[in-house]
């Protein structure tokens, strides 16, 4: 496993190292689940902007679409015993 250094300016690392005390917590276990959570956080934004992308462009090839009506009629259904499929054009 790879290690990297992270420069910290002074006033950001007491931060990191008071909270780190509150915490019971390293500091540099405070910046590895930072991370973490940025990574899974950003990675996630990135899915759902290339899924966005990929469903805009088939749109725009195809102009197919599925309305706000039957969509939200679908909507509707959620809960009970009549739960349908989710719609598609």
């Amino acid at each position: 496993m790879g290690s990297k250094a992270v420069k910290l300016d002074d006033t950001t690392y007491d931060r990191l190292k008071a909270l780190g005390e509150a915490r019971k917590r390293s500091p540099h276990w405070l910046m590895k689940e930072a991370i973490r959570q940025f990574l899974e956080r950003e990675e996630e934004a990135e899915h759902i902007r290339r899924d966005t992308l990929e469903r805009w462009a088939r749109f725009a090839a195809t102009s197919e679409a599925v309305s706000h009506e039957v969509v939200e009629a679908w909507l509707e259904t959620w809960g009970t015993d009549r739960e349908g499929k989710c719609p598609v054009p």
